[in-house]
């Protein structure tokens, strides 16, 4: 027995023996076959492992923390996006950290054995992989300097998604935390402050960037004591949700206070009105005339009609077409107002005279020609468009001025640019109305007659065609004799009668001039300088007419500031009333 056992002994320690023996004969034999290059690429690979540990355990916990998170669906920041390796000042030394590396290697490399000057082949080699990496390196560095070009807002993007991050965790930290939420609280105010209305990189101080990196550091702080994401995006969805609901309520407001500024008039206007006609009843009957009535209906001139109750526009009107006639001395300019509005109306142009040109003063009240038809019907709409009588007057030219075969209507949201005279040349082909259409996709502006006129009623829609090009009022030439006819007046008549009252006088000119309207081109009238900022600056230069159509209009404290300066430059705010009535441009 005792043999036996000896020999199972024997046995044991030769396997053992063996088990241990073997693996070192064979690593040492694979170490003699390694070639210098074999080495070389063994403790470079050996190197990488090493420092690639701390970057696997990263992403595996990015990961991990990804595939956890299913809601809320907004963006949620993690804790990498706090860390200090990606902050402003690290970004600076990239270079330098990598180029340390890079020593680094090369020194281990040198003390295990290896010599950089052996092979000819292997140093080819190097530098050929040495020139591709600096290739590489070359292009994310252009490519880097491109997207710093576009994107100049970065830093305030990031600045304000801090604030707003900040304003999260304080709302949900409990008030026995033990965190410094005093200080978070106020490094977020002075963030608001540092950022203030700052919309590119380059409006930031050297002051807000280094509040952004202590900004970082308090957030970092602050998420390693609430690391659950669903909190802090539940309450950013809240947050959100708040914000949208408020956009919505100012805009809502906005768009109220916007149409009441638009239906009121100023206090300077109404001041100017009122010292205006005390001046008028001061003068005599004789006093109160104005000059050229000879020419009012001379049927050789240019005779333009403006429908008006506003002194300033009336005038931006008038001097603008005079300063821009060839021939001043054949402009007869008839504006049609209320009573109430003609002494005001009456007595500017007579302290401002109209150069050579010919003004007329008509009150709509005195036409004897209204009793025969229904101008004018009550309406409960608080909008002017629908109750102000004189957009509905348009449709009675033929009457007003019998004497008269071709006008050029003009609003009086209008300024005329260029010289007129040519219009009156144009050939209207048999039509009665001259217009700029509006029926041009991707223009300003664009109409379709379907958008305010129900077709589908049989009466209207067997009449007329839903794609028939619209167009627009404001500068129009009118052919008299046409009109009278074809009796367009009845036409108009008919449709109001038929209740298409309430549809505005722009789509019921659609409907009593349809098949009768010779299209202009559009250098002739560039609309939307009342409600559209998208208007292209050189049409605007290059146009005849432009026209504030819109409820923006020049002479109100909403008008559009960078379309402002083509209508003041037709009055002259140094006159004592406009003074008096603090009136500027």
């Amino acid at each position: 027995m005792s043999k036996i056992r000896l020999c199972q002994r024997i046995l044991l320690l030769s396997l053992f023996f063996l088990s241990v023996v073997a693996p070192l004969v064979f690593v040492s034999h694979r170490l003699n076959l390694l070639t210098l290059l074999g080495r070389r690429e063994f403790l470079e690979d050996l190197y990488r492992a090493t420092y690639r540990g701390d970057t696997l355990k990263l992403n595996a916990v990015e990961q991990e923390g990804a595939d956890g998170l299913e809601e809320p669906n907004q963006v949620v920041y993690t804790e990498k996006d706090f860390a200090s390796t990606i902050s402003y000042y690290s970004e600076k030394n990239n270079d330098f950290k990598e180029s340390g590396i890079a020593g680094y290697r090369t020194t281990t490399l040198e003390r295990n054995g290896f010599n950089p000057d052996k092979g000819q082949r292997q140093g080819a080699q190097q530098n050929e992989l040495s020139f591709m990496a600096q290739g590489r390196n070359i292009h994310d560095s252009q490519r880097m300097s491109e997207k710093n070009i576009q994107v100049t807002n970065k830093k305030v993007q990031e600045i304000k998604d801090q604030v707003i991050l900040a304003k999260a965790y304080l709302k949900i930290a409990p008030p026995s935390s033990n965190l410094r939420l005093r200080d978070l609280e106020q490094l977020t105010r002075e963030m608001e402050l540092a950022v203030g209305e700052a919309t590119q990189d380059s409006d930031l101080s050297t002051s807000a960037l280094q509040k952004m990196r202590h900004m970082e550091a308090s957030l970092s702080k602050v998420y390693r004591a609430f690391p659950d994401c669903s909190a802090v995006g539940a309450k950013l969805h809240t947050m959100l949700r708040q914000a949208e609901e408020q956009v919505r309520s100012q805009r809502h407001q906005a768009t109220y206070l916007v149409h009441l500024a638009a239906r009121t008039a100023p206090k300077g206007l109404h001041c100017l009105s009122m010292r205006l006609t005390a001046e008028y009843f001061a003068l005599r009957p004789e006093e109160r005339k104005l000059p050229n009535e000879n020419k009012i209906y001379h049927p050789d001139l240019y005779h333009y009609a403006v429908f008006s109750d506003n002194v300033l526009a009336c005038a931006a009107v008038v001097n603008s077409t005079i300063s821009t006639a060839k021939e001043q001395e054949k402009l007869v300019f008839h504006v049609l107002t209320k009573s109430l509005n003609l002494p005001a109306i009456s007595m500017w142009f007579l302290i401002n005279p109209p150069a050579k040109a010919t003004v007329h003063i008509l009150s709509i009240d005195n036409f004897e020609w209204s009793s025969k038809y229904n101008t004018y019907q009550e309406n409960n709409s608080s909008y002017p468009r629908f109750t102000s009588e004189l957009n509905y007057l348009h449709f009675y030219l033929p009457d007003i001025f019998p004497a008269l075969n071709k006008i050029v209507l003009l609003d009086h949201d209008v300024v005329v640019q260029q010289d007129l005279s040519e219009l009156w040349n144009i050939n209207m082909k048999g039509n009665v109305i001259g217009a700029v259409g509006t029926c041009q996709e991707g223009k300003i502006p664009f109409y379709r007659i379907d958008m305010f006129i129900n077709l589908s009623d049989p009466l209207i829609g067997k009449r007329f065609d839903a794609n028939a090009c619209t167009w627009a009022f404001g500068m129009n030439l009118f052919d008299l004799q046409q009109w009278r006819r074809h009796n367009l007046t009845a036409v108009y008549q008919n449709y109001v009668q038929m209740g298409l009252w309430n549809i505005g006088s722009l789509p019921l000119g659609w409907l009593t001039f349809y098949n009768k309207t010779e299209l202009l081109d559009r250098q002739w009238h560039v609309l939307g300088l009342g409600y559209s900022s998208d208007v292209d600056r050189n049409e605007i230069e290059q146009a005849s007419v432009i026209h504030y159509d819109g409820l923006r209009k020049p002479w109100l404290d909403i008008a559009m500031g960078r379309y402002k300066s083509y209508w003041t430059k037709f009055l002259n705010f140094d006159n004592i009333f406009l003074q008096q009535c603090n009136l500027q441009a």
